[in-house]
């Protein structure tokens, strides 16, 4: 049975994820419009205030989330992917890279989740593989930094 509180980050992530697809089409003009979309799915504030979160700070870092998966996927242009998985990939580059408060191992299985539970048959195996990639890159890259200097939260 899962815990409450992991129900509402996976319940978050979902929403992240959906609402950075809705970012992916529309742009920024969405920005203002997603509080209400994430009370339309849910009443469980918890649940809005992470989605809410996730959901700007992988906006906000974008770019960087996006080279990062461009790194990983060698053989794939972000072009070329699925929204859904590259929205998948976002959140969770995002997760590994700034919020430190959630294990690299948990950030992947809840992207590979996702990409079974919104996406193609061959997709969870798509989003593992580019992802252990990305944490074998971010792990490289901040050996020296403290974690306190990362994180977002």
């Amino acid at each position: 049975m899962n815990s409450p509180v992991a129900d509402k980050r996976t319940q978050a992530r979902e929403l992240a994820m959906q609402a950075l697809c809705q970012l992916d089409v529309q742009g920024r003009d969405v920005l203002p419009w997603l509080g209400g979309f994430f009370r339309e799915q849910t009443d469980d504030s918890a649940a809005i205030e992470l989605a809410e979160r996730w959901t700007s700070g992988a906006w906000e870092h974008i770019e960087d989330c996006d080279k990062h998966i461009g790194q990983a996927a060698t053989k794939w242009s972000l072009s070329r992917m699925s929204q859904v998985d590259r929205c998948i990939l976002r959140l969770a580059v995002y997760q590994l890279k700034y919020c430190c408060d959630i294990p690299g191992k948990v950030v992947i299985n809840e992207a590979i989740e996702l990409a079974k539970k919104y996406s193609t048959e061959q997709s969870s195996r798509f989003v593992n593989g580019v992802l252990d990639a990305v944490m074998k890159q971010v792990k490289s890259q901040t050996e020296d930094v403290e974690p306190k200097d990362l994180c977002e939260g």
